[in-house]
C-alpha cells in the first residue's frame, strides 16, 4: 500500500498549468491514482487538502466536497477513519467548517467536546442537534 502526501493529491485534483514541473507531476500523480496499487489517505492529508483548496486556489465548499466524495468512492483508496470523515463531509454539508466537522466527528466516543469556538462552531453544533454535544468552558 502507498501513502499518499497531500501535493499527490493536489496535483491529481486541481488544474495548476504553472510550470513543466507542475505539469509532469500532474502526470504521474494521474498515473499513481489511476492505477490498480492499493492507496491509502490519512485524515491529516484530507485536511490540509482542503486548506490548500479553499485557502490557496478558492474552492468553493461544493468543488471541495466533490473532490472528497470523489476520493472516497476510489476502490483502490483506503482513507484513515473513513467514518469520521463521511460524517465530517455530512455536517460540512449542513454548515460547519471542515477542520471543526472533523474534529467532531473524531470525538464520538466521547460524552462531550470543549470549544472555545463559540460563534462558529459550538452554537452552529447544538443548533444541528450533534452528539456529543459541543460546550463552552466556562
Amino acid at each position: 500500500m502507498i501513502g499518499l502526501d497531500t501535493n499527490v493529491l493536489a496535483r491529481y485534483y486541481i488544474r495548476d498549468e504553472g510550470d513543466a514541473e507542475a505539469l509532469m507531476q500532474r502526470e504521474a500523480a494521474r498515473r499513481l491514482m489511476e492505477s490498480a496499487k492499493p492507496l491509502m489517505v490519512c485524515k491529516t492529508v484530507l485536511l490540509e487538502l482542503e486548506w490548500v483548496m479553499r485557502g490557496y486556489y478558492g474552492f468553493s465548499k461544493a468543488e471541495i466536497a466533490g473532490v472528497m466524495n470523489h476520493l472516497l468512492a476510489l476502490p483502490q483508496v483506503t482513507v484513515e477513519d473513513r467514518e469520521s470523515i463521511v460524517q465530517a463531509l455530512s455536517h460540512c454539508e449542513a454548515g460547519l467548517e471542515l477542520a471543526d466537522a472533523l474534529h467532531h466527528a473524531s470525538y464520538r466516543a466521547c460524552n462531550s467536546m470543549a470549544s472555545f469556538d463559540d460563534k462558529q462552531f459550538a452554537r452552529r453544533a447544538r443548533r444541528m442537534g450533534l452528539a456529543p454535544r459541543v460546550v463552552v468552558p466556562e
